[in-house]
């Protein structure tokens, strides 16, 4: 599929698996989520733009390239996001952040808003939308489509795991966006999670139940 990204790099994959163990704890897990996001959000940021600038070396002046423009802006999905925030800002100190609440109804599993609030201007940035879970798909066209309502133009998503129903659907519903996944898992089950999957990440990160 054009746009979708998979991260086969071994350090991605390793780390992976150890999170798929129920037996890793809150700390543990919450460390590895940030350590994938770097790998991964490092591989997804290599079409920055870049401009020269000129700066003053110890010996002499030199043109050199600098990320260009407004740069980045991160947006999690809420709470889960909130997870690889950090390792995204490792990579890029500079970029803003914001923030798309979104709940999941237990009974359609259909996504509700419940808060928004993107960085400004939104339109001059690139966009990196962060879940470490794509399920059935729908927070994240929902996340995608509200960006778009406020005028962001060039999104990437990035998903630690993902269902092949909802990689299908945000990408049928946004082929212009551009879609990094860690692991494509087998299918969804009948309560619409991720199999063989890793659990709740949101409880898993916060060491809630």
């Amino acid at each position: 599929m054009e746009n979708v990204f998979m991260m086969d790099h071994p350090l991605i994959q390793h780390k992976i698996s150890m999170l798929r163990m129920k037996e890793t704890g809150t700390n543990e897990f919450r460390r590895l989520v940030e350590e994938i996001a770097v790998l991964m959000g490092y591989e997804a940021l290599r079409d920055l733009p870049l401009e020269e600038v000129e700066v003053e070396t110890p010996i002499e002046a030199c043109s050199t390239p600098m990320i260009s423009g407004k740069k980045l802006a991160v947006v999690p999905v809420l709470r889960a996001g909130l997870g690889m925030v950090n390792g995204i800002t490792t990579l890029v100190p500079s970029a803003k952040v914001g923030h798309i609440g979104l709940y999941r109804d237990p009974k359609t599993h259909k996504p509700h808003e419940y808060y928004c609030k993107l960085p400004d201007p939104i339109d001059q940035r690139t966009i990196v939308v962060l879940d470490p879970m794509l399920a059935t798909g729908g927070s994240a066209v929902a996340a995608v489509d509200f960006i778009k309502q406020h005028g962001g133009k060039r999104i990437k998503c990035m998903f630690i795991i993902a269902a092949p129903e909802g990689l299908e659907l945000l990408h049928r519903t946004h082929p212009d966006v551009q879609i990094y996944v860690g692991h494509l898992d087998r299918e969804l089950n009948e309560h619409a999670y991720i199999c063989p999957g890793l659990g709740d990440a949101g409880d898993r990160i916060f060491g809630t139940k």
